[in-house]
This record gives C-alpha cells, sequence and structure tokens, in this order.
C-alpha cells in the first residue's frame, strides 16, 4: 500500500488498558514522522479482505496461529514472491467487475488516489494463478472516483468485457517503488518503518523489528517480530547470551505515547510501552496446533489413569465414601472434587494415619536443646543481628561469613522461603504484612551476597499457601525477580492433608461439601514430602547444589537474612548436616525457624517420609455425609461440635533434629 501517516492531535493518554482495548488509541504527532504512512511494501504477507472492507482498513490481520502453522513450502514460496516483487508497492486491491465494458472497480490502499488511478500510465498486477503469485506489466487508461462506494472505476488497455475483467478480479494493482511521491520532512512511508529495530527508550534494550505496518482505522499497528536471549553454557560454566528471533510477534500501537523517537539514519525507533502491551497476544507456547491437542489427549489420559488409581486406593484405605460426589452435581463440581481426589498425598496421608495412636505432643525447639546441651555445645555459636547482615573483617566470626558468601557465589547453595506457615497465626491472617516482609528481605539479597552488578547466582523456591501464590508471582515479575535469575525460581503451594474423624474404628476423611474435601496445611515438616512430590529437590540436585536454607517469615524477620552466608559458612566449615540460627530467649517459638540443610541430610528426609514426626491435633468441624436412610442416600450437614470431632495433622520441621546424627548439628545463637 501507499498510504501515509497524518495523525490527528489527541490529549495526552493518562490510563491506559491495553490488555483489551489498546486497538481504540488514536495517534497523535509522533516526534520524528508520524502522518499516515502506510505505504505498505508489495512483500508484505497479509490476506486481503472481502469487497465490503473499507478503505484503508481492507487489510485483515493475519490469525497468529495460523502463521505459525504454515509450510515450509508457503515460507520458501513467499520468500521467492518477495524477492520477485521487490521494488514494488501496493496501491489497490481489485475486488470486483463494474459495468459491461471490462471497467473493473478498486478498494485503494494509498493516499495517493487521484495520482495512481486517474492518471494514464504502466501499472502491474500480481494474481494468483493456479496456486502461484504471477506479476504482469498493464496499461491503465483511464479512471474515476466512485465516492459512494469509498473506491475507483478504472480501465486498462485489452481488458474490454466482462469475462475478461473476472479474470483479474481479486488482484493487487502495484506501482514501481521509485514512482512514489516525494513526501515532506515530517512524512515516512511505512515500507520505510519495516525492518527497523525496535529498542526500549528507557534501558536501550532489543525488543525485535518491525516486520508489518497494519492500519485498523483508529491506529497504525506495528507487528514486531521479538528477539528472544538465551543463555548457552561454554567451557568454564561461563555464560553467553545468544540472541536471535524468537517466531513470536507482538502488536504496538504507532502512536506518538508509545513511539515517540525513530532515528531513520540508524533504522531504529525507542518505545515507552505500558506495563503489558508487550506480552498482550504474546503465546508463550510455541508448539503447533497438532503438537498441543497431542498432549492435551495425553494430559487428559494421565489424568484419567490417575484417577483410577486414587480411586482404587480410596476404596482400599475405607475412603471411598470421598467417590459420592462423582455421581451428582454438575460438570464442574464433579471435576473440582476429581482435581483434589488427584492430588492427594497417599503415601503420606497413609503414614499420618498410621501414626495416629502413636502421636506425641508438637516437638518443642526448647526441650530438644536443653536434653542435649552438653552435646550441642562444641558445634555452638553466637553472634548478632548486625554480624548476621554485614560481618566486618575484625568479627570473630568473619571466616565463616566469608566461607559461606564463596558457597551462594559459587551456586552452590539454595534459598526455601515458606511464607505462609498456617500456624504463624497473625501474619498468615495478614498477607499484605508477608508480602511486604518478603519484599523487604528480597530487595536486600543482592547486597548481602555482594553481587551488585550481576544476578543472583542463587536458586529460590518460594512456598506459600494456594490464595498466596499469585501476589507473590506478582511480586517477583513486578521487580524482576529482585536479581534472582528467573529459570532457577519455583513457587509451589504448601503441602495439605485431609481432615479425618476422631472415630477409634476408622478415621474419615471429612468433606466440607460433597465436592470439596476438608483440608489443612502440615506445618513446616510438611516441606520434606513437598519437595519430593513436587521434583524441587531433583532440579536443586541437577544444579549442583550442597546445602540450602530454610527459613519462615514472622515476627523474627528483623534478624532474617536469605541467603545467611554466615551460617551457611559456619555449618559448611563443621562439615554438618543441619544448623539452626535462633534468636536468644526465642526458642520457645516453634512457628519461626531459620535452618540450613546439607542436601544429602534433606534428600534423606525427603526419601524416607516415615522419617517425619506428625502429631494429630484435634479440633473442631463443621462437615457433610451422605448417609442411607430408608433406601435413599440422604445429605447430613453436621454443624460444629461442642467436643472435638476430627484431627489434623502437623509437623514442624524442628523435627527433623531428631533424625540427625547429634555431632552434625550445629547451632548459633543471635543476640538482638
Amino acid at each position: 500500500m501507499e498510504l501515509l501517516l497524518s495523525p490527528p492531535s489527541i490529549p495526552p493518554i493518562t490510563s491506559v488498558h491495553f490488555q483489551q482495548h489498546f486497538f481504540l488509541l488514536s495517534r497523535p504527532r509522533a516526534q520524528l514522522s508520524h502522518r499516515r504512512a502506510s505505504a505498505f511494501s508489495a512483500a508484505a504477507s497479509c490476506s486481503w479482505s472481502p469487497p465490503s472492507a473499507v478503505g484503508e482498513a481492507a487489510i485483515d490481520r493475519p490469525n497468529q496461529e495460523e502463521e505459525e502453522e504454515e509450510d515450509d513450502d508457503e515460507d520458501e514460496e513467499e520468500e521467492d514472491r518477495e524477492e520477485k516483487e521487490e521494488g514494488f508497492v501496493e496501491v489497490g486491491y481489485i475486488s470486483k467487475v463494474h459495468g459491461l465494458k471490462g471497467e473493473l472497480r478498486v478498494k485503494p490502499t494509498t493516499d495517493f488516489p487521484e495520482l495512481r488511478f486517474s492518471q494514464p500510465g504502466r501499472r502491474w498486477l500480481r494474481t494468483r494463478l493456479y496456486g502461484k503469485e504471477v506479476m504482469s506489466e498493464v496499461e491503465l487508461s483511464a479512471g474515476r472516483s466512485h465516492p459512494g462506494q469509498k473506491s475507483w472505476i478504472i480501465s486498462l488497455q485489452g481488458i474490454d468485457d466482462v469475462d475478461k475483467a473476472k479474470q483479474i478480479v481479486g488482484s493487487t494493482l502495484l506501482v514501481r517503488d521509485e514512482d512514489r511521491p516525494e513526501l515532506e520532512e515530517d512524512e515516512i512511508y511505512t515500507p520505510d518503518l519495516v525492518g527497523m529495530r525496535v529498542l526500549l527508550k528507557e534501558t536501550g534494550r532489543l525488543v525485535g523489528k518491525v516486520v508489518n505496518v497494519f492500519n485498523f482505522g483508529a491506529s497504525d499497528l506495528l507487528q514486531v517480530l521479538l528477539e528472544s536471549t538465551e543463555e548457552e553454557l561454554s567451557h568454564g560454566n561461563v555464560s553467553k547470551p545468544k540472541v536471535g528471533a524468537s517466531g513470536q510477534v507482538v502488536w504496538v500501537p504507532f502512536v506518538e505515547a508509545i513511539v515517540p523517537e525513530i532515528d531513520m539514519d540508524r533504522r531504529e525507533m525507542h518505545i515507552t510501552p505500558p506495563k503489558g502491551l508487550l506480552e498482550l497476544n504474546l503465546r508463550h507456547d510455541t508448539r503447533s496446533k497438532k503438537e498441543r491437542r497431542q498432549l492435551e489427549w495425553k494430559e487428559r489420559k494421565k489424568l484419567q489413569n490417575r484417577m483410577k488409581a486414587a480411586k482404587k486406593k480410596l476404596c482400599e484405605m475405607g475412603q471411598d465414601h470421598i467417590l459420592g460426589g462423582l455421581k451428582v452435581g454438575e460438570k464442574d463440581q464433579k471435576g473440582l472434587l476429581a482435581r483434589q481426589i488427584v492430588n492427594i498425598n497417599f503415601k503420606l496421608f497413609q503414614h499420618v494415619l498410621q501414626s495416629i495412636p502413636a502421636s506425641s505432643d508438637r516437638f518443642k525447639l526448647s526441650e530438644f536443646i536443653s536434653a542435649n546441651s552438653a552435646k550441642l555445645v562444641k558445634n555452638a555459636n553466637r553472634t548478632s543481628v548486625k554480624s548476621l547482615v554485614s560481618c566486618e573483617a575484625d568479627d570473630i566470626n568473619y571466616k565463616y561469613y566469608k566461607e559461606g558468601l564463596q558457597l551462594l557465589q559459587k551456586s552452590k547453595a539454595a534459598i526455601v522461603v515458606l511464607v505462609n506457615d498456617e500456624d504463624s497465626l497473625e501474619y498468615a491472617r495478614n498477607p499484605e504484612s508477608n508480602l511486604r516482609r518478603l519484599e523487604e528481605l528480597l530487595a536486600t539479597s543482592k547486597s548481602t551476597l555482594e553481587v551488585e552488578e550481576q544476578g543472583i547466582p542463587v536458586p529460590l523456591v518460594v512456598v506459600s499457601s494456594a490464595s498466596g501464590i499469585q501476589s507473590y508471582e506478582h511480586l517477583l515479575l513486578d521487580n524482576k525477580y529482585f536479581g534472582f535469575d528467573s529459570e532457577k525460581v519455583w513457587l509451589s503451594e504448601e503441602e495439605k492433608l485431609p481432615i479425618v474423624s476422631i472415630s477409634s474404628e476408622s478415621n474419615k476423611v471429612l468433606m466440607k461439601s460433597l465436592w470439596e474435601i476438608l483440608k489443612a496445611p502440615t506445618g513446616s515438616g510438611g516441606l520434606f514430602s513437598l519437595f519430593s512430590s513436587n521434583k524441587i529437590l531433583d532440579n536443586l540436585i541437577e544444579l549442583g547444589i550442597e546445602y540450602i536454607q530454610i527459613c519462615s517469615l514472622g515476627e523474627r524477620s528483623n534478624s532474617l537474612v536469605i541467603g545467611n552466608p554466615l551460617l551457611f559458612g559456619f555449618v559448611e566449615s563443621h562439615r554438618a548436616d543441619m544448623g539452626v540460627s535462633m534468636l536468644e530467649g526465642r526458642m520457645e517459638d516453634n512457628d519461626e525457624f531459620d535452618m540450613v540443610f546439607s542436601m544429602r541430610h534433606l534428600k534423606k528426609m525427603c526419601e524416607e517420609i516415615d522419617r517425619v514426626d506428625f502429631c494429630a491435633i484435634p479440633e473442631k468441624h463443621a462437615h457433610v455425609e451422605v448417609v442411607k436412610e430408608g433406601g435413599e442416600w440422604v445429605k447430613q450437614v453436621h454443624p460444629i461440635p461442642d467436643t472435638p470431632n476430627s484431627y489434623r495433622f502437623h509437623s514442624s520441621i524442628y523435627s527433623a533434629l531428631k533424625k540427625c546424627n547429634i555431632d552434625t548439628i550445629c547451632t548459633m545463637y543471635v543476640s538482638e
């Protein structure tokens, strides 16, 4: 096409909702040239609208999914056609025959219709013949405007009857590129935009390059082919950035607010996209539609097999009453129940049920320390909160600090943060407080690890309640993962187990409704089974991790250091399996913890789940059940009773101390 960018003037954009409506923006005058310059190159890859399409908007936006599924042969054919048509510009589309004398109606795609359709002379036609694009020269004899139809009526030499005219309906009318009129200083043709590099104005980062320009009436849209940046490992484990086309495209409105600067000499433009614009319409799954369908089928089959095995397991355990909801209710309700059933950790659930008769009181750290004080003292140390954050060279613990720092900087350590321990009452019920606290701790990680320039070479795992996952995900995304490598950051939902009846005969799982199992978090001790079932541990082992800090948020967070070099170094120097950091005078608080595990001991705890101690906590819960009365199944609702009617299962991560050789435990007492 041959169009100029001539934008109307509009007030500055104060609130942009690109997630839904960015096509509706008008285009203000840009700094260099945003007059309507949609002079589309003949090489533009697009499909034409039917005759009902109007004027300059007569080019349909190509479907991204269809583009991705084009055959290689079609791509090669397109490349050949582009080479042949280089140097031509589209000016119109022959939509239909007009009258009986071979005249043709043309939908213009140019801002110079009088020049192109009323002045006789040479033109070129691009026609599809037997599935291939063919270029041919024609002579324009005459032309006139048809205002009512927003089109032009032309006569071509040699086309003098209806039959001949019908043969070229659907063809594209072209002119030589050098025949384009000279533009004013603030004007640009759209072919000159195609191929330009697109960079973020704020950072200078390369976004991609313009591969096409489309007009939708309200504004022009730049189709930008994104550049992908991948990490390529070379010798010596040094990462090299590898940049290339990702094969994915995004749409950028050609308006001054978003494209404020264009440098024609350097063939690049600088953009200031609103938040979310570059992610809009971006499909992260680059597989073909066929591949995605095959994967979906495999996932459904896998789910069916898991469901079949889960049903069998529930029947063996005498918990088949849970399956009753699959026989009644809506499809969504049944689906909800099915997902809960397949997500039950049956290995852990069986372990806690068997432990009910021998269930003891909660593990108390203070009692363990007191009972083993004589043996623990040889691997004990004292420090201050200040030394945890920044240990000076003259500090007695400086050697541990430097040793731990090297461990972290060499990517031999990982960090796990339990954000929502259900027993941290005030903090679990105040998610915003946890969010702010986590943000503060992660924001100081770079300075703690002394990696201000480069990113943080430490894997990070954040474990949260299901309701908090999205908030923490947004926190990480909004802050660019606080310098952590996004490929080494995992978010995981905390482990939960069903609540069971307190009956001595059969500990039946309680149901919140016919389609919802009554569940509760397992506490910090549930991290061991979580690491195993979610393959988190396997990922960390594959990365060569040797030590892992596992900590929680809470009242003592002012003394918590994410990526604690002093604690890591202290544990590593003693070749210990576990290290515990404790605030002096606060050991009775089991809900908060800051520990370092060796990978060998953590792996052992995760593989031998029966080593983890659980206690059954009596509680009062309302629930529903289906019973048979008079030959019919009837739903009964049981309100909250006066006395405990159920067990919730809880485990403290501190109970792992009992499973560890006392000589391989380090204790660090922290004074405020």
